[in-house]
């Protein structure tokens, strides 16, 4: 009997099967969903100006720390910038500053997805998802767990990292797979809704930096 490898594919979601992230819903700047209206910074833009003024009175040396606590704040985490995430929540609200004050410009409704960290402040996390779009999420709604999602139309997952071993599923392009590890080709991963374990070419995922090394 032949071997026939399954094929997974992402099912169409929303009028437009060629939109590849159409679970991205729009939100207006006022929801009244969640009683948002849009505020300008005026406490962020307030720090700044004090601590602008305590730079230029204090002299170098005050500086100096000044400098070092700036950095603190806008990398709280104390992680490294950029990095990957992905969503944890079934629905995060993207909003367009870092705050609950600011309006929602996107709702992410796709549990899993990997997403890029570009900026923190406080409690927030400014991300960038795979289609580019870009806002800021509080970090309750995201997971250090590795996703990535499949960018190519049609690829075979292997077996072994050998683009000679055998198909273990043909895997179509906008599915979310679990990354467990990449060497400098290739990255293992896994779909467990389809119970599918396998490697994939490092350069058919978004969701891990060239030359970067993925361990279990």
């Amino acid at each position: 009997m032949p071997y026939s490898a399954p094929i997974i594919a992402e099912a169409p979601l929303g009028a437009s099967a060629a939109l590849h992230f159409p679970r991205l819903t729009g939100a207006t700047p006022f929801d009244r969903r969640l009683d948002m209206v849009f505020r300008p910074f005026p406490a962020l833009l307030g720090a700044l100006v004090v601590a602008s003024f305590t730079v230029l009175a204090d002299g170098p040396a005050t500086a100096q720390q000044n400098e070092t606590a700036s950095q603190q704040i806008r990398n709280p985490s104390g992680l490294t910038i950029p990095r990957w995430v992905s969503i944890r929540a079934k629905e995060a609200n993207m909003r367009t500053g870092p705050g609950a004050r600011y309006p929602i410009d996107w709702v992410l409704q796709r549990r899993n997805l990997p997403a890029e960290v570009v900026a923190e402040f406080e409690n927030w996390r400014q991300v960038r998802m795979p289609d580019g779009t870009v806002g800021w999420v509080h970090k309750s709604m995201l997971s250090g767990k590795r996703m990535a999602v499949v960018t190519e139309a049609e690829v075979r997952v292997r077996q072994q990292p050998d683009s000679r071993a055998l198909v273990a599923a043909f895997i179509g392009e906008g599915v979310i797979v679990k990354l467990d590890e990449c060497n400098q080709a290739w990255c293992r991963v896994a779909v467990n809704s389809h119970n599918v374990d396998g490697w994939l070419p490092r350069e058919a995922l978004w969701g891990v930096y060239a030359g970067e090394t993925v361990g279990r």
